[in-house]
């Protein structure tokens, strides 16, 4: 840990290929700003990336990193956790790479409650392979390859999240920079897997859930009487009142992390 560290310190010399506006730029920095103000150094950093547009972080952010395969970034950083506990594990995804074919480890890592921190790049859509529907795509998303919509709901991250048994489950907004970057060192800093869905949007391929649309319908779940230590609320929260939440919805804040009972360290 080190008090001096700027969030330019995490900043590779790697120029980032993302479309012009892509809201996985403001992702990124969210996650160096909220590394940078927890004392991590990029020497104790190790980033595990999937694949996708969001798999590109690794190479853009100044620490360890790793670009596993699809769907298997959380195994591969989980592993990293338990045989090194004193790195800071940051695993980063779109919603493509962890609630598609990487869902069953997307499961077990939460119920597992290894302490690192998973960044989910929502943009409801898969974008490097150009526009198909994603499994958080809404019912009636028309793509080249769902001309009439997938006709499936799409998965409630949210909701998969807290039935798994998760322990820090928080939804941001990468255009909110100050906000995001909170939420994501509220996760970093939290004993346990810290889960952050960040709706980050596609400006090339998705033009329905858009910056306007987000600017305009998500609620600041802080703004309300929710007590995110209660899980009844969180239930509610998901399941009941039909908003779009940004803040965190759910923090046990007495559990014990699977790196603290089964790491190297764990006696």
């Amino acid at each position: 840990m080190s008090s001096d560290v700027r969030f330019t310190d995490f900043k590779s010399d790697a120029q980032p290929t993302w479309c012009p506006g892509c809201g996985d730029f403001g992702t990124m920095n969210g996650m160096m700003k909220a590394l940078a103000s927890t004392g991590n150094h990029p020497d104790d950093t190790f980033i595990v990336a999937g694949i996708g547009c969001s798999g590109k972080i690794g190479t853009y952010m100044h620490s360890y990193a790793l670009h596993g395969v699809h769907g298997r970034a959380l195994p591969v950083g989980t592993g990293v956790k338990l045989a090194n506990p004193d790195l800071e594990v940051m695993v980063a995804g779109g919603d493509g790479d962890g609630y598609s074919i990487g869902a069953g480890h997307f499961v077990h890592a939460v119920r597992r409650n290894v302490d690192m921190s998973y960044i989910v790049m929502d943009n409801r859509i898969y974008g490097l392979t150009k526009g198909q529907a994603s499994p958080t795509s809404r019912e009636d998303f028309e793509t080249a390859t769902t001309p009439e919509g997938p006709k499936q709901p799409p998965v409630n991250p949210m909701a998969l999240a807290l039935a798994a048994g998760g322990t820090f489950i928080a939804q941001s907004f990468s255009s909110d920079a100050q906000r995001h970057a909170e939420i994501v060192q509220e996760a970093i800093e939290h004993d346990g897997f810290g889960f952050v869905n960040v709706f980050s949007p596609c400006v090339t391929f998705n033009d329905v859930d858009t910056y306007e649309y987000f600017r305009d319908s998500l609620v600041d779940i802080e703004e309300s009487d929710h007590d995110p230590t209660d899980r009844d609320d969180a239930k509610e929260a998901i399941f009941e009142t039909g908003a779009e939440y940004q803040g965190v919805i759910y923090r046990e804040d007495d559990a014990v992390s699977y790196t603290e009972q089964h790491g190297v360290d764990a006696n």
